[in-house]
């Protein structure tokens, strides 16, 4: 059985690249350049070995990607004349990171090809190729902070808006909770959850207490905490803290706060296998969310800008 570790790195490749697409196939790059995936798989390794918290940072960038017009590398294209940055949105301001590690993939997957072969879209879905996964995406050649203030979630939303949320984007409850529990990896800055640490009534005290000796009520706005007691390991955790009122964000804790998704809160909580399954499952169904393939889009040179 793999352990919850190396499922999340599986599942970094498979959900955005199994997905029924017309032109997507687990052969796309198969004739083109075959050495294409292992290369990938290593890069992404290795930089989560350096630092475990860039398995969380590089799943973050995926959905924060697809949530905004689709899976389409938009999130990775810097500010010009023409272009205003993903980058700089509300949601990924100082936050948004990993791109380097997207650079460098970059760099030496074309290097091996030979040429550009491999989309940024691609490459940005991917957290080691071991699975037969459907690939073929291309590269959006716009982006738009406009667009990503308004679509991306905020850690401040209650349930009602999250389930809307999530809807306009064709995912349901059981999408909106299982993909919620990719906070089970990863931290948060101070700003994102001092409003619930001091004037929240759904909070463990206990919790709220240890939260606040690094958040205080003025200032470190960028101090980080956990979203769970293990940010490096893919379990349960964050779940079976949601039971106990141990949510460190307010979108966090809306799950489990006599609303619709309770029942599931708590089965994700006592069952890690059904969790697994299904945020693999709602990973590839976020996934499939308007790939560009075919000749739509590019595929750039540098996943920074477009190619002109």
């Amino acid at each position: 059985m793999a352990s919850p570790t190396k499922f999340l790195l599986y599942t970094l490749v498979w959900l955005a690249l199994a997905t029924t697409a017309f032109s997507l196939s687990p052969r796309f790059y198969d004739n083109v350049c075959p050495q294409a995936l292992p290369a990938i798989k290593k890069i992404v390794e290795a930089a989560v070995h350096r630092e475990r918290r860039m398995g969380a940072s590089l799943l973050r960038l995926h959905f924060h990607d697809c949530f905004v017009n689709g899976c389409d590398g938009s999130v990775l294209l810097d500010s010009t004349s023409t272009i205003d940055s993903e980058k700089n949105a509300l949601a990924n301001v100082n936050s948004a990171r990993g791109f380097e590690v997207i650079d460098q993939i970059k760099t030496e997957v074309d290097k091996i090809c030979g040429r550009p072969v491999v989309s940024c879209a691609d490459i940005l879905a991917l957290g080691g190729p071991s699975w037969k996964v459907r690939l073929g995406r291309r590269d959006s050649t716009t982006a738009s902070r406009t667009l990503a203030d308004s679509l991306l979630p905020s850690p401040r939303m209650d349930l009602p808006a999250l389930i809307n949320n999530f809807k306009n984007q064709g995912l349901n409850q059981r999408d909106l909770v299982a993909l919620s529990g990719g906070h089970t990896i990863g931290l948060a800055q101070c700003f994102t959850f001092r409003d619930r640490i001091y004037n929240a009534t759904n909070i463990n005290h206990a919790f709220a207490k240890e939260r606040r000796a690094t958040c205080p009520r003025v200032g470190g706005d960028s101090n980080l905490a956990p979203l769970d007691q293990t940010p490096a390991r893919f379990d349960t955790s964050y779940f079976k803290n949601l039971v106990k009122k141990r949510g460190l964000l307010i979108s966090d804790q809306a799950l489990f706060n006599g609303g619709s998704t309770d029942n599931l809160v708590k089965t994700y909580s006592s069952n890690p296998r059904v969790f697994w399954n299904d945020f693999a499952k709602s990973m590839i169904k976020m996934g499939n969310n308007k790939p560009l393939t075919g000749n739509q889009g590019q595929i750039r040179v540098n996943c920074r800008k477009v190619n002109w």
